[in-house]
């Protein structure tokens, strides 16, 4: 996802949420005309202040929820984790082709970090894929992890500094090698780099017939 030209909005911040120690949700009202699919995003902020962040929300959802990490050198991030509600805010979209497509193979959900955002919104949107990868260091950065387990999704945190009750031990490449069943699926990557590079070898090598959808979220 980039920041194009795109239709221009403006949002109210209604409310933000501690994720984990800097990871936060924002849930802004939804402008009337505002229509995207699931695993689209916004740019939000305006000029060269403008970030690109994927929607966590449903596409049906009256708010419009946003998954933001503080970067310490960040100056819009550290902006929006102090900014009260009621701030109006600038945005355009939506952004990005990282969407649901429709196949007769399988879909495997595999992030890092707060690439589980367009996953969220996918699962909102009713799409049930056979996995849900979410790599991590720390159990603590585990966002949205309540939503997957109350939704009955197979679900697999892997957090790789040190072993976590309930989670796998590892990173998802470890997990996928080990664990996922051989066959034909449809992977959506989204988060580091070296994760999509990684993962996507790890396709090459041992999935024949899959295809990969990926999106690079910092």
């Amino acid at each position: 996802m980039s920041c194009g030209d795109g239709t221009r909005y403006r949002a109210t911040l209604l409310e933000r949420r501690r994720l984990s120690e800097k990871v936060f949700e924002l849930r802004l009202d939804r402008p009337a005309g505002f229509l995207f699919s699931a695993g689209q995003g916004i740019c939000l902020g305006e000029g060269s202040g403008e970030r690109e962040y994927s929607l966590a929300s449903g596409p049906r959802e009256p708010a419009l929820a946003l998954c933001i990490r503080r970067v310490d050198q960040g100056r819009l991030s550290t902006w929006l984790a102090g900014v009260p509600p009621g701030q109006e805010l600038a945005f355009s979209g939506p952004h990005g082709l990282f969407t649901w497509q429709e196949s007769p193979r399988t879909a495997v959900f595999v992030a890092t970090g707060t690439g589980i955002a367009p996953f969220v919104s996918m699962t909102r949107d009713g799409r049930a894929p056979l996995v849900i990868l979410h790599g991590v260091r720390a159990p603590q950065e585990l966002s949205y992890r309540e939503w997957f387990t109350a939704g009955a999704f197979h679900y697999v945190p892997c957090v790789s500094a040190a072993p976590a009750t309930g989670a796998f031990h590892g990173r998802v490449t470890e997990w996928i090698r080990g664990h996922l069943a051989p066959g034909g699926y449809d992977f959506y990557l989204c988060g580091r780099r070296e994760m999509i590079r990684d993962v996507t070898a790890l396709v090459d090598d041992n999935f024949p017939g899959s295809r990969v959808f990926a999106e690079i979220f910092h």
